[in-house]
């Protein structure tokens, strides 16, 4: 989870310190409790590449308007689990990643090592 953001901004810092090229923050939930200025303000000092977060809270239009966020939706996969649900299915088949990977790189023209 994102909350205010100092402890992402900070170990990106570091982590540029230390040579980082690109660095991606991810997290399931960004809140942004202290607003965005200090993440505008170290993407455009390159501390950071881009932000990730899911879809599975609010995002203000004022965050998904900047350049590096991207929004991660997950409504195809809630939607799968609840569906399971339902059907008194197993989730196994969900949580597991490895045919999702595999299907993702067959489509991308990758072999699997």
């Amino acid at each position: 989870m994102i909350s205010s953001g100092n402890t992402a901004l900070q170990i990106s810092r570091e982590l540029k310190a230390l040579g980082a090229r690109r660095i991606f923050i991810c997290a399931t939930f960004g809140l942004f409790t202290d607003g965005l200025e200090k993440f505008d303000e170290a993407w455009k000092s390159k501390v950071f590449h881009s932000i990730l977060t899911t879809n599975l809270i609010y995002q203000k239009e004022e965050l998904l308007a900047k350049p590096y966020y991207r929004s991660c939706d997950l409504s195809k996969f809630v939607a799968l689990i609840i569906d399971s649900l339902n059907h008194d299915s197993s989730l196994s088949d969900l949580l597991d990643p490895v045919d999702r990977i595999n299907r993702f790189l067959k489509r991308k023209g990758a072999r699997r090592s």
